[in-house]
């Protein structure tokens, strides 16, 4: 068994960053920006009114004074001129603002008569004009990489860029086994259970930014194996549920080898997920997940997440962890790296009372993992431990 850090340092070692393709506006939500964006042009791209009112020079904002008004300036429609001495502009919010003019004055500020206005209010201090390039300048860039969020969408177009460069989403296949595993929806016969981890990992690749496709349940045997990975072509990562353990019905291994695939290493010193292997088949990244449900779940956080990352071209890191107080007292641990599923309340975290690999119900109720080091001692309540966060 090899320890969780080494394991990760080995899949990252297994996948890199794929190609760029561009996409428009409107599909690239939570993609990842390949490259730097730069600014087609300053934000505004002209002194700008922040107000309804006058444009005039400052050297005519005195209270009383009277201004001729020669015209108006409105968003798309600019004030054509240049403003002279005791002249104004009627102007609106977002209006270029007039050349030769250096301040606004708000219309509550005046009292429009005909084609001149009185400066009735005081004069404030604010000039009520948004420089050009008050927002951003010329060349400014939107750093990459980032998975693009609608605020980072908003500026992209800001700045002039209808299309995006992203990676690409990975394509994963997934592939449950076991004679034992049905389809969610069908009738149990005796000795059978629903296929469940299949639909939870879908969930979690597609929510990291992969384009996951579920391959047809495979059947304890080599041959049907051996088709499923068949069916896997193509793929750039290739995971695999069950059958990755020891036993005599546990032939992923067997049908990875005889696929021809490069193995780095199986089974990782923790719980749950010990079973795990991982390596290069048929020109993809390949991990093989334990099957027993919540395994196949941890293992899916702590390991395929980060390396779904990888491939998306962001750093390649360990799942992020947060320094927490414990709620309750936990035992000491063995020689594994355990993984509880845990909730946070209060600022606290609390361990749930059921840790067994097999409980959905349990890992549905928890919003974090609590992780306890290989041969830590007992903690006392209000101790700190570390934290992965299941839920944003």
């Amino acid at each position: 068994m090899i320890p969780v850090s080494q394991a990760l340092d080995q899949l990252f070692s297994l996948v890199s960053p794929l190609p760029v393709e561009e996409v428009p506006l409107t599909k690239a939500l939570g993609r990842v920006l390949a490259r730097p964006l730069a600014a087609r042009h300053a934000q505004p791209p002209f002194d700008a009114s922040a107000m309804d009112g006058y444009a005039l020079r400052d050297a005519d904002a005195q209270q009383g004074a009277q201004l001729r008004v020669i015209g108006q300036s409105a968003a798309g429609h600019p004030f054509a001129g240049s403003l002279g001495a005791g002249e104004a502009v009627r102007i609106f919010t977002g209006a270029p603002v007039p050349q030769g003019a250096d301040r606004v004055l708000l219309q509550e500020d005046v009292e429009a008569h005909g084609d001149s206005v009185t400066l009735t209010g005081a004069i404030p201090q604010g000039r009520h004009i948004r420089p050009a390039g008050n927002d951003f300048s010329l060349g400014d860039a939107l750093e990459a990489p980032r998975i693009l969020a609608p605020a980072d969408i908003a500026l992209a177009a800001a700045m002039g860029h209808a299309v995006l460069p992203v990676i690409r989403r990975p394509d994963v296949a997934i592939l449950a086994t076991g004679d034992e595993l049905v389809p969610p929806g069908r009738p149990l016969a005796p000795g059978q259970i629903t296929a469940s981890n299949s639909y939870g990992l879908h969930a979690l690749i597609a929510q990291a930014g992969g384009h996951p496709r579920l391959l047809p349940i495979a059947d304890d045997s080599l041959e049907g194996l051996a088709q499923s990975f068949a069916l896997a072509q193509g793929a750039d990562l290739i995971v695999t549920i069950g059958g990755a353990s020891v036993g005599d019905h546990d032939l992923v291994a067997q049908a990875a080898g005889a696929a021809g695939v490069d193995l780095a290493f199986h089974k990782v010193a923790m719980r749950p997920g010990k079973p795990l292997m991982a390596g290069r088949m048929q020109g993809a990244a390949m991990i093989g997940l334990p099957g027993n449900p919540v395994s196949a779940m941890v293992c899916g956080h702590v390991f395929l997440v980060p390396v779904l990352r990888a491939m998306l071209g962001l750093p390649a890191a360990p799942a992020p962890r947060q320094t927490m107080p414990l709620a309750e007292a936990l035992p000491a641990n063995g020689p594994r790296e355990h993984y509880l599923r845990a909730r946070i309340e209060g600022g606290q975290v609390q361990p749930l009372p059921r840790q067994d690999s097999a409980l959905l119900s349990v890992l549905a109720q928890s919003d974090a993992l609590i992780v306890q080091p290989p041969g830590a001692g007992a903690s006392a309540p209000g101790e700190m431990a570390q934290v992965i966060a299941l839920r944003s």
